[in-house]
């Protein structure tokens, strides 16, 4: 029986070719992987059979299957729990796979082109972190929830380069989790992060109906088509898959949209930022969605069972919210709702930075300008129809989502949108009475606070190609 790609799957019950399947497919990519202590290395390689001979070992020995992984988890739910082991991923570029002469290449026109060619209005190259500015051929991710086990992983990688003259690491990025005082996972503007995802698995999205707020007003299912796509270059293409993935470093200027979050409260006439801020990202600090109350104080977990249904004037959530313009949940003007959902990606995102303040005391002074961010990860089957249809279409259109007549424009997203030469930005509108149309008003939007410092297009393949290059 051929792969299920046109709907969800039970991996605990997978036979077959499915089960082939998550035999060999890389980690994170059907489920995301925890990775509290992560750290991205970028690769050159000079020649063709060190290339060969680093890739070849370093999956043998360093990497894990998507069903290894899975079981890992289980076994991490026993009494007493089994510890997994370390995340260890691999990620060519079209030039990487020119080098190791790899003729049969996934077919993705903007994967080979690379990201340098994408037009997302992103600052010149030139001012790049230097390894992004040149060739990248290859990325290893590295990760665990331990930094001594995350750091063991990592000394064994850099021992495969050392062993392989041919093989030389251009850049390396960490990434560090960052918390609430509920433990939950937060960036860096301090906004829990992540909640709402895509579901592949069954198992996954019983417990999404079981265990949190329901599933009845959004459906996070999702086949599996939407992130994996078979891998041109494996044994058998028809069992062995892979997935493109997608990466950014977003740096945040925490301490500019802190200080424009109580400036859009003066404009709006609310008593303080808090409202204003959550009118800009969708969701007040603590995950509450602002299309459902107009303060925030919503019972854990942070709820994702919702839509925009009851909001088609953008009384209660702006048109331009981020996670409004980035997942329009059927307020985006599509016909077709599969046609809306099909433009979303699996996102595997993780801060980076250390802090030296705490992120929660509520003080402005004392927060970052830089050196901050977040580490922008996805996994897509379709770069155009996924990623840049999010970031040109949605994120950087200030027509988008399509809106009444008697509305303006909504502007661009406050936090990903990004304009021609950073130039002003469009206004956007909001209800200064939460729910209220007629306290709508318009007034100038947030300016951009969130620089892009690099990125880069991947594909990860199948452990069976890697075992086999």
């Amino acid at each position: 029986m051929p792969v299920t790609i046109d709907a969800p799957i039970s991996w605990k019950n997978a036979n077959g070719d499915d089960s082939i399947m998550l035999d060999h497919l890389q980690p994170n990519i059907v489920k995301p992987h925890v990775r509290e202590f992560l750290t991205l290395i970028f690769l050159k390689f000079s020649d063709e059979a060190s290339g060969r001979s680093f890739v070849r070992s370093l999956s043998a020995d360093l990497m894990k299957s998507a069903k290894q992984h899975l079981n890992e988890i289980e076994a991490f739910k026993a009494d007493p729990p089994v510890p997994g082991t370390p995340y260890v991923g691999l990620g060519l570029t079209r030039s990487g796979y020119d080098v190791l002469s790899v003729a049969d290449i996934p077919d993705d026109q903007i994967f080979q082109a690379g990201m340098q060619k994408s037009d997302f209005n992103d600052p010149d190259v030139d001012s790049w972190d230097s390894y992004f500015r040149g060739s990248i051929h290859a990325v290893v991710l590295v990760a665990d929830m331990l930094n001594d086990t995350k750091a063991q992983a990592h000394g064994k990688v850099l021992q495969l380069v050392d062993a392989n003259p041919g093989v030389s690491v251009v850049g390396t990025q960490d990434g560090l989790g960052l918390h609430n005082d509920n433990r939950e996972g937060i960036e860096h503007f301090g906004y829990v992060d992540g909640r709402s995802q895509p579901l592949f698995l069954r198992e996954d999205i019983d417990a999404e109906e079981d265990r949190t707020d329901g599933t009845a007003n959004w459906d996070p299912a999702f086949p599996l088509k939407q992130i994996i796509v078979p891998d041109p270059a494996a044994p058998d293409p028809a069992v062995h898959f892979g997935s493109y993935f997608i990466y950014r470093k977003l740096e945040q200027n925490v301490r500019f949209f802190k200080a424009e979050e109580e400036k859009l409260a003066v404009r709006f006439g609310l008593s303080d930022g808090e409202r204003a801020g959550a009118m800009a990202v969708g969701r007040f600090e603590d995950g509450t969605p602002v299309t459902m109350q107009s303060e925030d104080g919503v019972e854990s977990p942070v709820p994702n069972n919702f839509n925009y249904f009851s909001d088609k004037n953008g009384a209660k959530c702006p048109f331009a919210g981020h996670i409004r313009k980035t997942n329009p949940r059927g307020s985006g003007g599509f016909e077709d709702m599969e046609g809306e959902r099909s433009h979303l990606m699996a996102r595997r995102g993780q801060t980076y930075g250390v802090r030296t303040d705490n992120p929660n005391d509520g003080m402005i002074a004392n927060k970052p300008e830089k050196d901050v961010g977040l580490l922008f990860m996805a996994f897509n089957s379709d770069i155009a129809n996924q990623f840049e249809f999010t970031q040109k279409v949605w994120a950087n259109n200030p027509g988008f989502p399509a809106v009444p007549d008697e509305f303006p424009a909504p502007g661009v997203d406050p936090i990903i949108g990004q304009v021609p030469g950073d130039g002003p930005r469009p206004d956007m509108q909001g209800a200064v009475v939460w729910g209220q149309a007629d306290s709508l008003t318009t007034v100038s939007a947030v300016p951009r606070t969130v620089t892009m410092k690099g990125g880069e297009y991947f594909f990860m393949p199948s452990l069976a190609f890697l075992r086999a290059l």
